[in-house]
Parts: structure tokens; sequence; C-alpha cells
């Protein structure tokens, strides 16, 4: 569907690598529409690329562009959980510094820490996720990055980004505000869902509604609530991220749950009219669930595939036969050996006796 009103121009994003493309399955290799045989059409939506999959089975129901590069705004902040949640105490109190807020607009997403103030890393996830807290974006990167700081943190996104083959993910700036370079798609987002959603703490996260941030030295208590959400609105919903810049436009990935169905739904490119991102991903989500449990076009991949497409590394201090050489098992080896001991040992004796009979008769 046109949007209403043009958006702005984009950048030209670099081209996905034709292998890339058919990652999760070669009807997904399209710049346009992917939906199973005998399917009805999917809904018209402003959306320049989406997928809707199912995170139990891992398949992929459909999807419009599923691998081409997109602006991904605030929808990066999963990306941020799913690599650093593992790394990061959750109790753990941490000082906000001032370089954490200082490259930060004030009329951005903000979750409202202050420099100086005291924080669990547990509220920072509840700010982040909640609020879409650039500034909780920004703490949580500088933590997650050790010694690296910041840019170490973003540098773990991209670590994670790669080991869930998320290919067309990048990111430049932890909290999802444009950055050169930075891209998504719709098909990793998805991945990034199912890393994000398998986790219980972040599911806890996602779904809550209002969060007390308590005082601390420094900082006042203060409540913050669940906004642009389709939580408690949309059956089944489990949580969802939205994001918006005026490059990105309007960006969401949600995940619903109906009859054992767990599915996601991603969103990127979404215009606020007609029905906006949150609209665009109930009618996506609905298209899915009418679909058969059986329908599929692709889908998602698994870190643990990517360790077959390697080869198979000798195990150290063994020899890899040369190309060209047969290899014989040790125990063959050792069977065709002696075979041949024995057989020399038995042509030579009649040599030996010979030999000791004339060295005899010499004495």
């Amino acid at each position: 569907m046109k949007p209403p009103t043009p958006p702005p121009a984009m950048p030209s994003p670099p081209p996905v690598d034709p292998t890339d493309r058919a990652v999760g399955g070669q009807a997904l290799a399209t710049a346009g529409l992917a939906i199973p045989v005998g399917a009805p059409m999917a809904p018209a939506v402003t959306a320049t690329s989406w997928l809707v999959a199912d995170l139990n089975s891992g398949e992929v129901l459909g999807g419009c562009g599923p691998h081409e590069r997109r602006t991904p705004a605030s929808v990066q902040k999963l990306l941020l959980a799913a690599s650093l949640m593992p790394r990061l105490d959750p109790s753990q109190m941490v000082e906000v510094t001032r370089a954490d807020l200082r490259d930060l607009d004030p009329a951005s997403s903000l979750m409202g820490v202050v420099a100086g103030g005291r924080y669990s890393i547990e509220s920072l996830w509840l700010g982040l996720l909640l609020k879409s807290g650039n500034d909780a974006a920004n703490v949580l990167a500088r933590l997650g990055g050790g010694s690296a700081g910041r840019p170490g943190g973003v540098e773990a996104m991209n670590d994670e980004a790669r080991r869930l083959r998320a290919n067309q993910t990048h990111a430049a700036t932890p909290s999802g505000l444009d950055g050169p370079g930075q891209y998504t798609s719709a098909y990793d987002l998805a991945l990034i869902a199912r890393a994000t959603f398998a986790r219980e703490d972040f599911r806890r996260y996602i779904a809550t509604t209002v969060a007390q941030i308590p005082a601390g030295p420094g900082n006042p208590a203060f409540a913050i609530t669940h906004d642009n959400t389709l939580l408690g609105r949309y059956p089944g919903t489990l949580g969802g991220k939205t994001g918006f810049t005026d490059l990105a436009r309007q960006t969401y990935v949600g995940v619903a749950e109906r009859d054992g169905r767990r599915l996601a739904v991603t969103l990127l490119g979404a215009e606020t009219a007609p029905l906006g991102s949150l609209g665009e991903a109930a009618a996506l989500l609905n298209w899915g669930y009418a679909l058969p449990r059986d329908a599929s076009v692709g889908r998602l991949v698994t870190p643990e595939e990517k360790k077959h497409d390697s080869p198979v590394v000798p195990v150290k201090g063994e020899r890899p036969a040369p190309t060209g050489e047969s290899s014989i098992p040790l125990h063959t080896g050792l069977g065709l050996g002696a075979a041949v001991v024995l057989a020399v040992l038995f042509l030579a004796a009649p040599w030996r006796r010979r030999g000791a009979r004339q060295e005899a008769g010499r004495r």
C-alpha cells in the first residue's frame, strides 16, 4: 500500500549477497512478496519489508523483501538485549555518567536516568524496553563493553548478529538512533526476536506494563509505563518493540501466542497512516494465524547449523592424509605390516641356515 505522503529519501543500502539472500530458503530470495501457494493474499501494508514466522517450529509463514536491508530505529534495542543480557547481572547497581547522556537529544525517547544516579541493571532493562530509553541503551552498552566501553557494547551486538546468522544486520549505535551503515532486515529481526523471547527474564521485562524505579543516591524514585505496544490490545500478545526515526519511519517487532502457536511479526519502513506499525502488525498476525499450521515459505536458521558449514579440522597431533592418497584404518595398516614382516622372515630363513652351514665349514 502506498503511504499517503512520500517518505524522505533513504540512502541506498549496500547490495545483499546472493548467498545471504537465500538464507532460510530460496523462496525468501526476493525483494517482493513470498507467501505459501494457495494462501489468501497478505494484507496490504505500507511497510517496505515484513515477515511472519512461527518461533516454535521456525517456519516462515510469509514475508515481503525479507532479506532487504532497512534502517531499524529502536527495534535495534532487541539486538542489544540479545547480546548483553547473558553478560550482565540484573541485581548489580551501577552509576550513570555524564558521558552516557552527553550525545542524547532531550527530545528523544529517554528512560529518565540522571548523571550520578545509581540504578540496578534490571531497572535499566525495563527502561530500555518499556520507554525505549536511549539513555539506558548507552549505559548498558558501556557496561557490557567492558574495558572498551560503549564501542565494545556495539561490537558485542555485531558479534551476536553474526552468531545468529543475521547477515544483513549491522549496529552503529546501541539505541537504534540512526548511524552510518546501520541496517537490519525483517528476516534478521525474526532471528533476534527468537533469541530474546527464548529468555524468561526478557519475556518478563517486555510484558511489564508499569515498573517502579526505586530511589537511590543522587536520583529520585519514579515510575515508567509501557507505551506503543499491542499488550492488552491484541489477544495473546507477549510483548513488542516499536521504533521510529525520520529515516527508518515506523518499525516494529512483536510476538503473540495462541493455541500453542507463537508467531512473531517484524516490519520495517511503515507509515503512520492509515494503520500505523501496530495496526499493520495486528493485520499480519491475523493473516498468519489464519494459515494452516504446515504453511511455510522457508525457515528461521539457527546458530548451530553454521557449525556444519565449516570444514572438519583435524584433532591436534593428527595429520590429514595428503590429497590423492588413500587413508587406511590403523588396525588394517598394522595387520598388513605384520604380514609383510612374517613373509620377509619366512623367505629369509633358508638363507640364514645356508649361511650358518657355510660359516661352520670355514671354521
